[in-house]
């Protein structure tokens, strides 16, 4: 019966997997917006560099966000 539902640790990692990388796609975004003068009020406004760490950021978050919903799915089997 212990094999039908997923240990609770997995589950718990699963949720805080997704929920970084659902902050982390927010931060990339706004960095995106600051770095490419999208969004003013920062230090970080119109430095492109910004934009290219907020594109890098989006990507780990879009990763952590696929490894919760294939670690949930792989579970739900």
């Amino acid at each position: 019966m212990a094999e039908f539902f997923p240990p609770l640790k997995s589950e718990l990692m699963m949720w805080i997997r997704g929920a970084i990388g659902v902050v982390l796609i927010v931060i990339g975004g706004v960095w995106i917006a600051q770095g490419s003068g999208k969004m003013h009020g920062s230090m970080m406004t119109g430095h492109s560099q910004y934009t290219g760490l907020g594109v890098v950021v989006v990507l780990v978050g879009l990763g952590l966000l696929g490894w919760a919903w294939r670690v949930r799915n792989r579970g739900s089997r």
